[in-house]
Parts: structure tokens; sequence; C-alpha cells
């Protein structure tokens, strides 16, 4: 830092003021201000975003929310009936689709593992046209019937937002990363008024830490953002739902066993959702722009014979959990949703999976309740007190948040006194889902499927997507396996790597002679030769990642190893500690 000296003797040196820019990237402060400004522009975005979904469902539907109108004609063409759910999902692919695929691919899909993805790989950059584009391609998808939800379209919206900042501000990454967790935050709190949820399903998903300066900075723009959507929305409950109670202690028992059940519930809709989005792409030989419109003809007639899940379906849900369905009714819609969100996906439409898990798990939840209530009358509550603690027990089950679902469940519908029985619940469902579906979630299955494994240290993922080809060395001298003792003993004193590769009189690799080899020989006085003590270490070839490279190091006595031709068996360079540590910390320009 540059001093400002004062003309008076004995004046204590001060120091000369930062450059703003510079304050804000590196000063505590300055990270508040952007997560305060970063979490205003995510309010307004979920506000835009909001008003483009109901703009859209107008348009396509007539109706504020098709979901509860009962599969009613469109105001504007009567004479059309309900069939006009089979044109609007195509009618909109053929706006969406192009739009996707020539300005923001990423923008795909449920939006959530693209963030995650952005954050642990790609240090938090988000292309800055994702924001516009995912608002628009999400908002047509669920408003021509698309039935998804609108949290992983708000968290990639909002993540995108904070990834500009923070590229604008030049920011480094570790402190790009929180800026993306801080919209993400944001508009999770302003969409759903849930300003508690939003900074935990950002610290639990997204930055998948609890850091104290990352944790403050995300709360400022959740808080932020939740001024911003209640001055717009007004400050109630996202659900408006009876008030429920229990009845009896002996229903913690039931509980345990509604977590198991919903909770596979999540792992099925997770199973799905993947097995129809792997049948799609199978199926489809044409171009990427063209699929969401094709698809939507099979969307429409799913839709036709089901209109309960036209868009996110709140609705549906709350008439679900008021006991306004029967228990046939919510097993059918069940299914349906988990068919209908996995085909939107699937045919290329944008779109979140939140908001169909918590209707999964109303439903699921509500007919376990009607079935228990039936058996028990006296001993337990209403079915829909199942029906709200089934939501978040779907929820868990299929993105594994425990902490995320607890206090967004409860924003969500401003119950308290379900906070200990849905604790119980949540806790079960995730370790079912754990138990089920092994160390993936919803969200990081489809990274992985694309070899990425975002729950392995940076540096590990980074060694395992290195090949050794890209960091070989020069190959060392090799020693002959006629070569003596004593020769041989000077050239692995001079090689500094304590360990040589032994060829035959024909070229092809032998082995590796070590230093302590020859060194025992030497001292017993044994008269041999260097084939006598060869020895095969570990396999390394050129297509091996640095993760097995390391491992064989390890194993191996010296600093290097040979590597090989996977092919022809020829040796083709050397392998060391240096080049990996080299490879994990590759040398920068000064800027």
């Amino acid at each position: 830092m540059s001093l400002r000296m004062s003309g008076e003797r004995g004046r204590v040196p001060v120091p000369a003021r930062q450059p703003a820019g510079v304050w804000l990237r590196e000063s505590s402060t300055g990270l508040a201000v952007l997560a305060v400004a970063i979490g205003a522009g995510a309010g307004l975005g979920a506000v835009a975003f909001r008003w483009l979904i109901t703009t859209f469902t107008h348009l396509f539907s007539g109706h504020a929310d098709y979901s509860g109108a009962g599969g009613q004609a469109h105001p504007w063409f009567p004479a059309l009936g309900p069939w006009f759910l089979l044109i609007v999902p195509v009618l909109a692919g053929l706006i969406y689709g192009p739009l996707v695929h020539k300005f923001a691919p990423e923008a795909r899909g449920h939006g959530v593992p693209e963030v995650m993805y952005a954050v642990a790989e790609r240090g938090g950059r988000i292309p800055a046209q994702v924001t516009v584009v995912k608002a628009l391609a999400s908002a047509l998808t669920i408003g021509s019937g698309g039935s998804v939800g609108r949290e992983g379209p708000i968290v990639q919206i909002g993540s995108a937002l904070g990834s500009t900042f923070g590229r604008w501000f030049t920011l480094p990454e570790g402190r790009l990363r929180v800026l993306v967790a801080c919209g993400a935050a944001g508009g999770i709190a302003a969409t759903f008024n849930a300003p508690m949820a939003g900074p935990f399903f950002a610290m639990e998903l997204i930055l998948r830490n609890f850091a104290v300066e990352s944790f403050g900075a995300v709360v400022l723009s959740s808080v932020t953002a939740s001024v911003v959507g209640r001055a717009v929305f007004g400050d109630v409950a996202f659900l408006t739902l009876p008030p429920f109670t229990l009845r009896n202690p002996v229903e913690y028992l039931l509980f345990i066993v509604l977590g198991v059940v919903v909770g596979a519930c999540g792992v099925l809709f997770t199973k799905v959702l993947y097995w129809i989005e792997d049948a799609c792409d199978w199926l489809w030989r044409g171009p990427e722009w063209l699929r969401p419109a094709v698809g939507g003809i099979i969307l429409g007639g799913l839709l036709l014979l089901l209109p309960e899940m036209y868009g996110v379906g709140y609705p549906v849900l709350q008439n679900a959990v008021q006991g306004k369905y029967v228990f046939g009714f919510l097993l059918l819609l069940l299914i349906g949703k988990i068919v209908a969100t996995s085909l939107t996906i699937g045919i290329g439409g944008s779109g979140g999976v939140f908001a169909p898990s918590l209707f999964i798990g109303a439903m699921g939840g509500t007919a376990f309740g009607i079935a228990v209530h039936t058996w028990l009358p006296d001993l337990t509550a209403s079915p829909g007190v199942y029906g709200l603690i089934g939501m978040g027990a779907a929820f868990a089950g299929a993105a594994r948040a425990p902490i995320t679902a607890v206090i967004i469940l409860f924003e969500l519908t401003g119950q308290y006194t379900i906070i200990l029985p849905l604790m119980t619940a949540i806790v079960i469902a995730t370790l079912t889902s754990k138990t089920l579906l092994g160390e993936d979630t919803i969200y990081t299955l489809k990274l992985r499927r694309r070899g990425v494994n975002i729950d392995k240290h940076p540096e590990t993922r980074r060694l395992a997507r290195t090949t050794v080809a890209q960091v070989l060395e020069p190959l060392p001298d090799a020693l002959t396996e006629d070569t003596a003792l004593r020769p041989a003993a000077r050239a692995l004193a001079l090689s500094g790597h304590g360990i040589l590769p032994v060829i035959g009189s024909d070229g092809q690799y032998r082995g590796c002679i070590t230093a302590r080899a020859v060194a025992e020989a030497l001292t017993d006085e044994r008269d041999e030769t260097v084939g006598n003590l060869a020895e095969l270490p570990p396999l390394v070839t050129e297509e091996s990642n640095l993760t097995d490279a390391l491992d064989a190091l390890t194993q191996a006595t010296g600093t290097g190893l040979p590597v090989l031709d996977q092919k022809t068996g020829n040796l083709t360079g050397w392998i060391t500690h240096q080049a990996i540590l080299a490879a994990l910390h590759p040398a920068t320009k000064p800027s």
C-alpha cells in the first residue's frame, strides 16, 4: 500500500485512499455492498420473472393458473375446447427452443446443477446472457403448460446476475463464488418470501459450506431481495393453508414411516427424471432447437388427459392438503407429476424441480394421511398435516438438503406446529434417499453423468481430469538388463530419482531398478546384473489420469515412474511428484 507523508516532522504516515474498485474487491465492507446490490437486483429479477410467468400463462391458457381450471376451454378460442392444450406447448417450444440453442444452451433443464457446476469448476463464471434467456425460456415453458417449477430458473437468474457483478469488478474466484450464492439466495428469498430459506439453500447446495464471511454476505443479499419482493407481493406466506395440529405423540412413529415412504418417492422422481431424459435423447434425431416443439405434442397430450399438471400447480397442491381429493386421485396426481416434469425437462424445457418435489410430497403425504386416518381416526391428525410434512420429506429425498427443507417448508406454509414432525420425517427421508440412491442427489446426478463429481476437493477433480500425457517429463537414460551393479549404482546416484527403467537387448521395457535393490545387492557382495533385480512397478500409461498416477507413485520406491504407451508398451516419458504438483498449481503470469 502506498503511503502519503505529511510535510510536518514527526507526523505518522497515513495510507493513501484506495480506489473504489480495490475497496470493493478486497474489503469485507465492499463485499457487503455488492451483496446488497445483488440482492436488490435478484429481487427485481424475481418480480420480473413472476410477471413473465403470469403473462405467458394468461396468453397461452387464458387463466391465471390453468392447473386449477379443470380442463376448461381457452376464453379466446372457445371453439377449440380443451384441445388447445395440444397446441400451446408446441408454439412455446418454437420460441424458446431456438432462443436457448443459439444464445444460452446452459439455460436448458432445471438450472441448479449448472450453477453448482459453475461454482465448483468455473470459479463462479456464468455468462451474463443466461439471466435474460433463462427468464424468457422458463416463463414460456411454465406459461405454456410445462410441469416444472420456478426455483431452478430464479436460482440461475440470480446467480448469473451475481456472477456478472463480480466479473464487472474483476473479483477473485473466491469472492465471485460468494456473489453467485448471493444471487441464488436473493432469488429464492424474493420468489417464495423466504428470507431464511434463501441463505440456507445457497450455502447448503451452491457453496456447500457455511464460512462466516460468505454466510454474512448471502444473508444480506437474501434480506434485501425479500424487502424488494415484499414491497411488490406483500408479506404473506407463499401457501395459504388452514392451521393444522397434531393429536397424539404416537403419530411420531407414523411420521417415521412417512419419511421412508415419501423419501422413496423423492428417489423415484430422481430416477424417472433421468430415465425419461435418456429416452428422449435416444429417440430424438433432429436439430436440438426443434426438440421442445416436437416434444410439446406429447406434453400437450398428457395435459389433455390430466390438466392438473399444467405449470407449477400450486392450486392443486393446496387443494390436496385441504382434503379436496380422494386417495386414488392423489396417487394419480403423484405419478402424473413425476412423468410430466420428467417429460418437460426431457424434451428440452426449462424449469426447476423444487416445486414438483413439493407437489409429489403433498400428494404422497396426503394419501398416506388418508390411509392412517382411516385406520386410526382417534389418534391421527387430519391428512393435510401429513401432506405438509410430505412436501419437505420429498424435497429432502430428492435434493438431500435437510436444513433447507425444514426452513423453507416453515416459511412457505407459516405452520410452526409441524416443525418437530417435519424435522423427524425429513431426517428419515434423507437417510432413505442416501440408502437407495447412494451419494447422488437430483442435482448432483446430472453432473456425475457428465463425469463431474463436485463432492471431491477441487484439486482432486483437477487431477482426475488431467492425463499423464499432459505433464510428461523426459525419460531418463534407461539401463540395459546386462548392466553390472556398480555402473548401475553410479547411474542411479546421478539420476536423482532413486529408480531407473530397464530395457532388454531388443529395446523392450523390462521393469525398473531401484537404488535400494542395488545397495542391498552390493552390501551382500552378490555378483548380479540389473536384469536380475528389475521389478515391475505399478503401470502408468499416457492415458492414465493424475489421480491414478499419484496412487502409483505412492506405492513405488523412488521419486518417479516410467510412462508407457498403452498400445505398444514402449517407454514414452517419465512422471514425478513434482510434475503433479505443477499441474495442481500452474505458474501464473504476473498481472
